[in-house]
């Protein structure tokens, strides 16, 4: 019976273990599966970061994700092979690094149709005084206002960008402008070559420190009609009457031609537009060459109408044959006349004259066919001359030529544009003699005669350019502009209400003269810096910001009445530079002041080419005074005051 019984004991304890070593290998599978599972997973997926660990059914997934996108990728890719619910995460993401400052920048649109500004500002303060420096040009256009702003502060050079940038627009009717911190691009049309040099000089001496300006400026090229020029050898040398190239490899060639046919000196072919021919520039070198291979004459191009006329004392049957030889070498589009120069008029032959004397006397004398063109003439010299110091001597006369009043007529508005001249029209010729401040004069009447009288007329144009009679060098001098300032402010010097950056109204007089002085100067290349100063009274850091808030105030004042202002610069010195002594009242009020200063002196204007020009950034604020205008905070009897009541 014992045994029986220690034999059913035995079977129930060998199936007991049994039972314990299938479960336990089954659980090995179920766990061996899950991992081999997961992993395949992980690997196929690209999540090699991810480590997994499997305890029964539980499926615990370690390791560390590049991000949170990452980590949540691999957790669904496990999700997918294994029971959610039987998931452990125990992953973390690598810290995300510091988020870096958003890129403050804005472009600033300006056409015909308004101004349109886009981009991303430091703070709405910067957004406000953007927009409000960019609605004073308006003009009452439209403004489209779609710029963003972060609660942030300006990064370092900003506020000087979009300062300098928004003063330069007021130059610039038709640009694109680019601000970002410590640097603006600039890229605009200018109506000429003389504006888009105007302009460079103007932007790149109004560059504050720290701030670097890329200009990109462009001027289209004029439209020339006739296109015409003019190659002259005489006693006097050669020289261009006219000279016009459609391309820069054409202008190299003209110039080569001319130098080789004895001009001397620095010449110029001005670019233009309307070439009859894309062969302008060879057909204008043989020409040339031509006049050189004959030592002397003129050859004439107005469009595809050619004319060469022959040296004085020219053998007839030589320069006939040269003339042909030119002919065969023209390319096709070009006609070519030859033209033996008329022998001297006769003693007794037509003639009309007209004299314009430096004093503004004008004189006509000669005949000019019947009534009616007497009436036409006198009414043209009227209109061209003034009543005032004409005098007519005029005659009709009969049997003139038949273009007689034509050349007349050209020749007085030729020398209409003359500051003093005399012109004379003979049958066979006009002459054309005097001075000028206007170095592109000489062409432009080439251009007129070669217009009105045909290819093929002869004239001489004996024009002598003047400096001293040309505006644009006689321009103002950035001393002379200071030196005016200061006579203003002898006389009457601007206030300010007591502790506050408001202009007094009393002051509106100075400030409108100096206005005007700034708008005479506005085409004198300058920077000129208005530094705000106090005296010492209260404390300091509130005498630096208030000093800075007048001299910007004074700056908003002149802009308000027109003055030309991509050239000031303002800055506040606080109580730093005093010019008297601050323990006494009379001190005290000098101290308190706006002082006008010249940067720099004036230099050769900026080179822009059709691309983009670097400027670097300009000279410190802090060179020593060229010249400088005080102007008093406060009227003569006002007490010492500060930016928190008491100055």
């Amino acid at each position: 019976m014992l045994r029986r019984k220690l034999l059913i004991v035995g079977v129930f304890a060998l199936a007991a273990l049994l039972s314990v070593a299938t479960a336990v290998a089954g659980a090995l599978r179920i766990e061996a599966a899950s991992a081999r599972a997961v992993t395949a997973v992980f690997q196929a997926s690209g999540h090699g970061w991810a480590t997994v660990a499997v305890d029964g059914l539980r499926v615990a997934i370690s390791g560390t994700a590049p991000d949170e996108a990452t980590r949540f990728a691999a957790l669904s890719a496990a999700g997918e092979v294994v029971a959610p619910s039987r998931i452990r995460d125990a992953t973390d993401v690598v810290p995300a690094e510091g988020i870096p400052p958003p890129r403050f920048s804005v472009e600033i649109l300006r056409s015909d149709g308004g101004i349109s500004l886009i981009g991303l500002v430091p703070g709405e303060a910067a957004r406000s005084d953007l927009l409000e420096a960019v609605g004073r040009l308006a003009d009452g256009g439209p403004i489209t206002d779609l710029l963003d702003s972060a609660a942030m502060d300006a990064p370092e050079g900003w506020t000087e960008a979009a300062r300098y940038a928004a003063a330069a627009l007021a130059d610039l009717p038709r640009a694109k402008l680019t601000v970002s911190p410590g640097r603006v691009r600039i890229t605009a049309v200018a109506a000429s070559e003389a504006e888009k040099r105007r302009l460079a000089t103007r932007l790149a001496r109004a560059a504050p420190e720290g701030v670097s300006v890329a200009l990109d400026l462009r001027a289209p090229r004029p439209v020339v009609a006739p296109y015409s020029l003019r190659f002259v050898r005489d006693a006097g040398g050669a020289r261009f009457d006219s000279c016009t190239a459609d391309t820069e490899a054409a202008r190299r060639q003209i110039l080569a031609a001319a130098t080789a046919a004895g001009i001397e000196g620095k010449v110029d072919c001005p670019l233009g537009l309307g070439a009859p021919s894309p062969e302008w520039g060879m057909a204008a070198a043989v020409a040339i060459a031509t006049i050189g291979e004959l030592g002397g004459g003129t050859v004439t191009f107005a469009d595809g109408d050619i004319a060469l006329t022959a040296p004085p004392g020219a053998d007839e049957a030589g320069f006939e044959a040269v003339a042909q030889s030119l002919r065969r070498a023209l390319p096709a589009g070009f006609s070519l006349t030859a033209l033996i120069p008329p022998a001297p008029a006769a003693a007794d032959a037509p003639e009309f004259t007209a004299t314009r004397s430096p004093e503004g006397t004008v004189q006509l004398r000669g005949g000019l066919g019947d009534a009616g063109t007497l009436e036409i003439v006198a009414a043209l010299a009227e209109a061209r001359f003034g009543q005032a110091g004409l005098h007519l001597a005029l005659r009709e006369a009969p049997d003139l030529p038949e273009d007689w009043p034509v050349r007349v007529i050209a020749g007085l508005d030729a020398l209409a544009q003359l500051e003093t001249g005399s012109l004379r029209v003979q049958p066979e010729t006009l002459t054309l003699r005097g001075m000028t401040g206007d170095a592109g004069l000489r062409a432009r009447l080439t251009g007129l005669l070669t217009e009105r009288l045909g290819g093929e007329a002869a004239f001489v144009l004996d024009i002598t350019y003047d400096p001293q009679r040309d505006p644009a060098l006689n321009l103002p001098t950035p001393e002379g502009c200071i030196a005016d300032i200061d006579r203003v402010l002898e006389e009457r010097q601007i206030t300010f209400d007591p502790g506050s950056p408001r202009i007094d109204a009393g002051a509106g007089v100075v400030v409108g003269k100096i206005a005007a002085i700034l708008s005479d100067c506005e085409e004198v290349p300058m920077r000129i810096e208005i530094g705000g100063h106090t005296d010492s009274q209260g404390r300091e850091q509130m005498n630096l910001e208030l000093s800075q808030a007048r001299a910007e105030a004074v700056i908003d004042a002149l802009m308000a009445r027109g003055a030309p202002i991509s050239g000031l610069i303002a800055r506040g010195y606080g109580e730093t530079r005093p010019i008297a002594d601050n323990d006494t009242e009379a001190g005290r009020e000098a101290n308190r002041r706006i002082a006008f200063r010249l940067l720099d002196p004036p230099g050769a204007p900026a080179a822009v080419s059709d691309g983009p020009l670097a400027v670097s950034d300009a000279p410190a604020l802090t060179d020593p005074p060229i010249s400088e205008a005080s102007v008093s905070d406060a009227p003569p009897a006002a007490q010492p005051e500060t930016a928190d009541g008491s100055d």
